[in-house]
């Protein structure tokens, strides 16, 4: 159940005076920052201690596989509970694991690494719950006809620490060592946890009682799979990050293309947050609602085109000049397909259409990482990376032709597409709204 709506209103600053977005919005901001600092200190502490490169290989993995493993689970749990109080619960393990990181970091080198491991894995287990929640929650905070502006402000202000994350993370780590670096993340998880705890609770979303949970699962996926402008946006984003990411080569590009070395190599991997995070702050102001759809689709085509420019490139101009343009579009595709899943999703299926977009989004980057290095080993670096911009391109045609819903998608209209609760207690399986029957 989303909260009363209001009036319209065309000026963004509006949802900012509402207190429980501002608290909301600050707790987004401390999470990631916390989270992206002890990232950066547990992968530089583990090479410290074992010299290894793999261990950085093995240390994401042993965060990912829990965190995708229990995101469906967790989506279906928060369409059932409370979702502030399972914020306030993965919040408070992940201030735990921080606490317990900064007792443990001075013993790491005579202990070994597994405490660690141990930590992260738990870290991604509160992750599998957290994020699919943490949408839903969000949507519930803010009237219906504001969430465009607000998902532009979370947007923007998550790229922003994100971007900042890792560099307090290192800052810390030089200045005053692993674990002043994860004291600090302790410290900024308290907050985080102290701004959910201010926003006052909201109505459980209504579920059909007994129903069985693999059950509500395929009706999550199903959901989503019936609806062209879910499924194709959520397309779109997995296989333009999966054919038409470079990042993970960017380190030979500096070293073996360029030739910029490790100066221009920070300059290249800050490029893409940057036009990012210029074009969601342009977002605040102006959010793509009117037609969204389209928007969506040539913001991907520009990604596209910007990555064929970059893997053609050999100058470091314009190569750094065509990550920002491709961070730009990126960014772009970001806010609108955050507000889709919020604006197209009822509230009692906005859990679960979290969880398979997490799902997505982690397979893309996941299997992206791995996929570039595959195809550079195969075709060469610079041609894996063009070939895969047209890939991306050609993506983009099939979506557009496959699914013209999405392109006419239109976020401006808040009247469309309105919630629905599902069936009282006993009633039958739920049945898509009318109009929305199944989609090839």
């Amino acid at each position: 159940m989303s909260p009363t709506p209001q009036a319209p209103t065309t000026v963004s600053h509006d949802v900012l005076r509402l207190p429980e977005f501002r608290a909301m919005l600050v707790a987004a901001v401390t999470s990631t920052l916390a989270s992206r600092a002890v990232a950066l200190t547990v992968a530089y502490q583990l090479y410290q201690i074992t010299k290894d490169p793999l261990t950085l290989g093995i240390l994401g993995l042993v965060e990912a596989i829990p965190a995708l493993s229990l995101a469906l689970f967790g989506g279906v749990v928060a369409d059932r509970n409370d979702r502030r109080r399972i914020l306030l619960l993965t919040i408070s393990v992940e201030a735990i694991c921080a606490l317990l990181f900064t007792l443990y970091a001075p013993q790491a080198t005579a202990y070994g690494i597994w405490p660690i491991l141990a930590l992260i894995f738990t870290l991604g287990m509160a992750r599998g719950f957290s994020d699919p929640a943490l949408p839903a929650f969000q949507a519930q905070v803010v009237p219906r006809e504001l969430l465009l502006r607000a998902s532009a402000w979370r947007s923007s202000a998550g790229q922003a620490a994100a971007i900042a994350g890792p560099a307090l993370g290192g800052v810390l780590y030089a200045s005053v060592g692993a674990a002043g670096a994860y004291g600090v993340a302790t410290a900024l998880l308290l907050v985080s946890l102290g701004c959910v705890a201010y926003v006052k609770p909201k109505p459980k979303p209504r579920f059909i009682p007994g129903e069985p949970v693999w059950q509500s699962i395929k009706e999550g996926l199903a959901f989503v799979v019936q609806r062209q402008v879910l499924v194709g946006s959520m397309a779109l984003d997995l296989f333009s990050v999966l054919f038409g990411g470079a990042v993970a080569l960017l380190p030979i590009f500096a070293a073996d293309i360029l030739r910029v070395g490790p100066i221009g190599l920070s300059m290249l991997v800050a490029a893409p947050s940057v036009g990012a995070l210029l074009v969601m702050l342009y977002a605040t102001r102006h959010p793509p609602g009117r037609n969204a759809g389209r928007t969506l689709l040539a913001a991907v085509a520009g990604f596209g085109v910007s990555i064929v420019v970059f893997g053609l490139s050999q100058n470091f101009v314009l190569s750094v000049a065509a990550l920002v343009a491709a961070g730009l579009f990126d960014g772009i595709s970001m806010v609108i397909r955050s507000a889709t899943m919020q604006l197209k999703a009822p509230d009692h299926m906005r859990g679960r259409v979290g969880a398979v977009s997490g799902m997505f989004i982690g397979a893309s980057n996941e299997l992206g990482a791995f996929e570039s290095g595959v195809a550079a080993k195969l075709l060469g670096t610079a041609r894996s990376v063009w070939l895969g911009g047209i890939v991306t391109l050609i993506v983009v045609g099939v979506t557009a032709y496959l699914a013209p819903e999405l392109r006419a998608m239109n976020l401006e209209d808040v009247a469309e597409d309105l919630p629905h609760d599902p069936p009282d207690a006993g009633a039958a399986a739920l049945q898509p709204s009318p109009g929305a029957a199944p989609r090839t």
